[in-house]
């Protein structure tokens, strides 16, 4: 008899790693060349953690897709697709570079649900991370499961994005940037690499962005102002693709800023907000 995936909430894992430097250098040579050279010591870039914990799955523990196969820590959902769909991220305390640190998650809930592309699954993982016996970082991450792509379906549009920010940055995708971010963070899902998988596999028109690290350019950009950030909330929720830019921006109040994502044709792919301490 099948477990229900609800028996799956509830589960727990800990890990452990060094809050390397180098792992942070080669980060920021990376996406953040504007920084200046990080030391031991030195806070870790917020959103920067990803980098670490890593989930290290034997070959034959894969998925088609690269992902470790489910059934270990995350449920074993039968839905092939698997993408991040948003974060809700408290910063509480510096991540110290240089330091060992403690990341605990636990599955938070599992909801089921029928969208317009059929079944969906979301499973929200909360994770917590210590330094030194300080809790630096809280978050639930949303992880959402889809069925395969029908012939023919090609992603869906996102809805118009405002016309104008106050903060705006373009950036240029590259092989190579989506290469490096995906050994950085050891993920293996062949959607950020393998071209043939995106376009024969599925229906992409070429490598996509990591979700990941859009939410970290976006952060990245309300960071440049110098004023500490207590929170960060986003969703995704169209593709960015390699093959043209696309735009972070940021419009802020007194109390924080909505940051966004446009890909090359104004449409809106990542919406966020970020709470000012």
């Amino acid at each position: 008899m099948t477990e229900p995936l609800s028996a799956w909430v509830g589960r727990t894992r800990e890990q452990q790693d060094l809050i390397a430097l180098d792992r942070a250098e080669a980060m920021r040579l990376t996406v953040a060349e504007q920084l200046p050279a990080l030391g031991d010591g030195d806070p870790l870039p917020l959103l920067w953690h990803w980098l670490y914990f890593w989930e290290v799955a034997p070959l034959g523990g894969l998925g088609y897709d690269g992902h470790p196969a489910k059934g270990d820590f995350l449920p074993p959902v039968p839905l092939p697709r698997r993408m991040w769909a948003g974060s809700r991220l408290r910063f509480l305390a510096p991540l110290p570079i240089g330091r060992p640190a403690v990341k605990r998650s636990r599955i938070a809930r599992i909801e089921e649900k029928e969208g317009r592309s059929g079944k969906l699954a979301f499973v929200t993982v909360s994770h917590r991370i210590e330094a030194g016996g300080v809790a630096c970082i809280e978050e639930e991450h949303d992880i959402v499961y889809r069925a395969p792509p029908a012939p023919g379906e090609r992603p869906r549009a996102g809805a118009a994005a405002p016309p104008a920010a106050r903060w705006r940055r373009e950036v240029r995708p590259s092989e190579v940037m989506l290469f490096r971010y995906s050994a950085l963070t050891f993920n293996g899902h062949r959607i950020h690499y393998d071209r043939r998988f995106c376009l024969e596999s599925e229906g992409y028109p070429g490598l996509v962005v990591h979700g990941p690290l859009l939410a970290t350019c976006m952060l990245g950009l309300a960071a440049e102002t110098g004023r500490r950030i207590a929170g960060f909330s986003f969703r995704a929720l169209a593709p960015v693709f390699d093959i043209a830019s696309f735009t972070v921006n940021a419009e802020p109040d007194a109390v924080g800023a909505r940051l966004w994502i446009a890909d090359a044709e104004a449409r809106l792919c990542m919406d966020g907000e970020v709470a000012w301490a």
